[in-house]
């Protein structure tokens, strides 16, 4: 059995930032419990080989942030050095919808506030967060299964893939994983409140139902046709498509896929792939066909994001859910810090800033005198 003051559940960006916060507060008897074998939750920034460089990586998971409504994430992502840039959207965009026979050209969009892109991909922020932290204080592979609340502390019990249990003592728990997640796959001693319960489990978790399929070039031919990049259809596996390629590194296309999750199930990735490569010829020729390598993520088949329910849903975010119980046992102890609790920006990469900037000054203002005498 172990202790801690804090422990926070999740190894995204919140739990990251939310132990940040911690630690710049002076609180460093914290522990992090992430499921994955690896950081980042949403956040999956995939190299094209195993060698290439850390710029040349691409956002299977969240990709963009805004910084004229979300100076928060753009102050952070500034004072840890990282390098951004604007998404392209010079040239036209493709339409490809019945009845045209062939995709039509249209002027692009040209989206206002600028969508923005890290170097090296969003994991380049959570690589940042992560090199600020104790090492020591992070756990990975480690799937938080039960919580029980005593009058002492909260009892906390996490298995590793090998069904190994660990036991935890801490007094409060920060949740930086989905709300219907927690519903999901945690058990609550005593129960959480009723109508609490079926908040959480009907948020919606960002990301969850969908997939994405990238396709990686040496060069992106198509801004020699004087296309963007960017193609909207209903005629293929594909219904958004965008270039995310990187200013110094491999150029690529990426789209999210436009068949139902449950649909997708039963499909092979061998056989998405060869699908995709098909409509991305078709819409920017045939040097769309034989990318260098590709790549498809389907959030759906994560089981450290998605749940059934998750299936049945477009993803999302329609409100945000309670973030603690208001009275009982749990009250004061537990509170979430996942993305869809933010109250400004729930489902993005902002949210998950915003909601661990609150939670975790939720937690020091309550903070009982006899801590703070401990702490000094």
């Amino acid at each position: 059995m172990s202790t801690a003051r804090i422990a926070i559940v999740g190894g995204g960006l919140s739990g990251l930032y939310a132990a940040c916060l911690l630690e710049q507060a002076g609180y460093r008897d914290y522990v992090l419990l992430e499921a994955r074998d690896a950081l980042g939750g949403r956040i999956l920034s995939c190299p094209v080989t195993p060698m290439s460089s850390d710029v040349d990586r691409f956002d299977l998971g969240a990709t963009w942030f805004w910084p004229e409504f979300q100076p928060q994430l753009d102050r952070l992502i500034r004072e840890l050095g990282l390098t951004s840039f604007a998404q392209y959207e010079s040239g036209d965009m493709l339409i490809d919808r019945p009845p045209a026979a062939h995709p039509m050209r249209a002027r692009g969009y040209g989206h206002r506030p600028v969508a923005m892109r890290l170097a090296g991909g969003m994991g380049a922020l959570v690589d940042a967060l992560y090199g600020r932290l104790d090492p020591a204080r992070i756990m990975v592979g480690q799937r938080v299964r039960q919580l029980h609340s005593s009058k002492r502390y909260i009892e906390l019990k996490s298995e590793n893939a090998s069904g190994l249990v660990s036991t935890w003592h801490v007094e409060h728990v920060l949740l930086a994983v989905p709300p219907r997640l927690v519903e999901d796959s945690i058990a609550f001693s005593p129960g959480l409140p009723r109508r609490l319960s079926q908040s959480w489990r009907a948020t919606t978790t960002w990301m969850a139902p969908h997939a994405k399929y990238f396709a990686i070039y040496q060069l992106p031919f198509w801004r020699e046709q004087g296309l963007s990049g960017e193609a909207r259809s209903t005629q293929g596996p594909l219904g958004e498509i965008h270039d995310v390629s990187m200013p110094d590194g491999s150029a690529a296309l990426f789209g999210f896929f436009s068949v139902p999750a449950e649909v997708r199930q039963g499909i092979p990735d061998d056989a998405l792939k060869t699908r995709c490569r098909v409509q991305l010829s078709q819409l920017f020729g045939p040097q769309a066909a034989t990318p260098v390598a590709e790549f498809v993520k389907d959030w759906a088949l994560d089981p450290y994001t998605a749940t059934s329910a998750d299936l049945q849903g477009v993803g999302e975010h329609v409100a945000t859910p309670p973030v603690s119980a208001l009275s009982g046992p749990w009250s004061g102890r537990v509170a979430g810090i996942a993305s869809e609790w933010s109250p400004q920006f729930p489902g993005y990469v902002a949210g998950a800033i915003d909601a661990a900037t609150l939670g975790v000054k939720a937690w020091l203002a309550s903070e009982q005198p006899w801590m703070k005498e401990e702490r000094s």
